[in-house]
């Protein structure tokens, strides 16, 4: 099956179709939210982001486009609304910070770093916050915008905040990404 690039929207309806299509077998290693991704969901990410991804255990929030290893916190940021694999899980990165987004208790690590970010206290609280930073308290309206931190660098030159993640990958694999929720650099 061949995928149209014609972007973000067309992968994430390719990888939400492939997600949802019953009876592909299974097989390839690669788990996030606790189920295995098919081999098409996973060939179609990879193109999406050019890289091998490893055999391994994900957690992936699709309201933010966070992911991680199992247990461990935020490696990345990525494309939010993707289809993949089973629902979040609280202790997806073993937090213990009281702090959670989106349903995930973050890190001590993770909570520091939006305090450092944003040069202010994080009250535990459960919180949602979208790939572009606008958040507030679960069920609430938005009450704060990551992207306006002072701390966090302004990246298209005219003094203005990042809009949306974004993720570069060269040819060797080296991966860097860039966002609301962090710079982030993974090598092969």
């Amino acid at each position: 099956m061949g995928i149209a690039r014609n972007g973000a929207d067309g992968v994430a309806f390719v990888l939400l179709v492939l997600a949802s299509t019953p009876g592909l077998a299974a097989g390839t290693g690669v788990f996030v939210n606790g189920s295995e991704l098919k081999p098409e969901t996973l060939r179609a990410l990879q193109q999406a982001y050019p890289v091998a991804i490893a055999a391994g255990r994900y957690w992936y929030d699709a309201q933010s486009g966070a992911w991680g290893l199992e247990g461990q916190p935020i490696a990345g940021q990525m494309l939010p609304g993707l289809a993949l694999g089973g629902a979040l899980k609280t202790d997806a990165s073993k937090g213990s910070s009281g702090v959670f987004l989106n349903g995930r208790q973050l890190t001590v690590g993770e909570k520091t770093y939006l305090e450092m970010l944003c040069q202010t206290p994080v009250l535990p609280a459960r919180y949602w916050v979208t790939a572009q930073g606008m958040g507030g308290y679960e069920g609430g309206p938005p009450s704060f915008n990551l992207a306006q931190c002072p701390g966090l660098a302004r990246g298209n030159g005219n003094g203005g905040a990042r809009s949306s993640s974004r993720t570069y990958c060269d040819a060797n694999g080296n991966c860097t990404s860039t966002g609301v929720l962090g710079t982030i650099t993974t090598g092969r």
